[in-house]
């Protein structure tokens, strides 16, 4: 077995948004998961990672992993030095296909950027909750940092509210994304490192993840259209989130990245019956990131986005690029809705209809997906109570490939209580089944969580 050979690009390209750093020592590490399939379509050797070499290294202690710094407004209040306080980038990879990716390891211990108070670790349950939702979002295509890899450390944490089990084992998981790349840290840079650190960083995203755009030679309009992509690759991600159901639960500036993935999402659910409101997050005690909240938050945080590069872009036409959003929103939030429902985006009569039907009717969306997908007329009319939509929508479709389960939040839950407790079993079978979401799954995976979730409350672990 060979050691991979990771670079450490963003690290020296800027110092001053990094904190060199290492995962304290773990006293019993154990590989609880490893994403095999993941790890050999990156290119990395599964019996290398599970060996105590790779192991030791995903803990982050290899030769120069670093604390990322970002700022950000975290339930509308800004934050302006925040950072990787549980966390570490170990470095970036360049897979066969030619992208680079970074592998980041989170819960690792105490860094630099540490909030008082904190001590740095995250619960297994928190990190096998990652595992499992960002897998599925893969699956079913929504863009999203990849989960890699979750070792137990040996030691035991105290946590409130995880139900009847207090102390808890200590987790480190290890993701891979395309970058670590967020608004807030652009908004620390803007804050704290100037004009010129600002458009390197931007110029430096570009480059990682809009190549067609780092080709533009005027430096204004290439970070314009950086902006604009941005824009429209988190109004595309965020309208996957709504169709699916998916509930973030912490949409901070600091976990919106310019990439557009998914990351961050600790107290992530899922709103199993279609309800605008829902919000199970324990730490968004007002309601802030329900899930019917999501698009406008998206595009005020975009908003704080702009705010921060306004020299690079003009102010005017910054203004002019934020108040764009709707019609960006709307695009991309009809497609999504065509998408589940296999007409087209210009069938505005029936996409138009899909909403007034969802919003009245508080339908399982899990159910109405699988009956859409079957084409399951009967089903449409019991679930949805519209007999006229749906033959409406009947005589324009093409069934869509949605997918036949969700993660339903009580499966979830008993899963990782069990995880806690040295179960795996569960776990594994939720799993498997999640990351194959059109194929037709046990039962019990999709059994609707109902009165169940009366109280219900998600946690990040930290």
């Amino acid at each position: 077995m060979k050691a991979p050979v990771f670079t450490h690009d963003y690290a020296l390209r800027f110092p001053t948004l990094t904190a060199p750093s290492h995962g304290e020592e773990h006293p019993r590490p154990q590989l609880v998961v490893l994403n095999e399939a993941l790890a050999l379509e990156l290119g990395l050797d599964p019996e290398w990672l599970a060996s105590p070499a790779g192991i030791d290294f995903l803990l982050g202690h290899g030769d120069k992993p670093v604390a990322m710094a970002y700022a950000g407004h975290q339930f509308g209040q800004l934050s302006p030095v925040l950072g990787d306080g549980r966390a570490l980038l170990l470095g970036e990879w360049h897979t066969p296909a030619g992208d680079v990716v970074d592998l980041h390891a989170k819960g690792i211990g105490r860094t630099p950027y540490s909030r008082p108070g904190s001590d740095g670790r995250g619960t297994l349950a928190s990190m096998l909750r990652e595992y499992l939702h960002s897998e599925y979002l893969h699956a079913v295509g929504a863009p999203t940092a990849r989960s890699l890899a979750v070792i137990v450390t040996g030691i035991a944490i105290q946590r409130q509210g995880f139900g009847s089990v207090p102390v808890q084992p200590a987790a480190v998981g290890v993701r891979a994304a395309a970058s670590h790349l967020r608004i807030g840290t652009v908004q620390f840079a803007a804050m704290h490192l100037g004009e010129h650190a600002v458009n390197d960083l931007l110029d430096y995203a570009a480059q990682r993840h809009y190549p067609d755009v780092a080709k533009e030679p005027h430096p204004q309009e290439r970070r314009r259209e950086l902006f604009r992509r941005v824009m429209e690759t988190q109004a595309d991600t965020v309208a996957k989130w709504m169709r699916l159901g998916f509930i973030h639960g912490v949409m901070n500036t600091d976990n919106t990245t310019l990439s557009g993935e998914t990351i961050d999402f600790g107290p992530c659910a899922y709103a199993e019956n279609f309800d605008l409101d829902t919000c199970y997050s324990s730490i968004d005690t007002g309601g802030r990131y329900a899930f019917g909240h999501q698009p406008d938050i998206v595009h005020w945080n975009l908003a704080q986005f702009a705010q921060a590069i306004v020299p690079s872009l003009g102010l005017d036409w910054a203004q002019e690029a934020v108040d764009s959003f709707p019609a960006i929103w709307a695009r991309a939030h009809a497609a999504e809705q065509a998408r589940a429902l296999g007409v087209s985006p210009a069938d505005t009569e029936i996409l138009n209809g899909w909403d007034e039907v969802l919003s009245a009717q508080h339908p399982d969306l899990n159910s109405v997906h699988r009956a859409l997908a079957d084409a399951d007329e009967g089903a449409l009319r019991d679930l949805l109570q519209a007999p006229e939509w749906v033959a409406q929508w009947r005589g324009k479709a093409t069934p869509p490939r949605n997918p036949r389960l969700i993660p339903r939040n009580l499966r979830v839950e008993e899963a990782l209580q069990a995880a806690t407790n040295g179960d795996l079993r569960k776990f594994n079978a939720l799993s498997g089944a999640l990351q194959q979401p059109f194929a037709e799954p046990d039962p019990i995976f999709l059994q609707p969580s109902g009165d169940g979730l009366a109280g219900y409350r998600t946690f990040c672990g930290t």
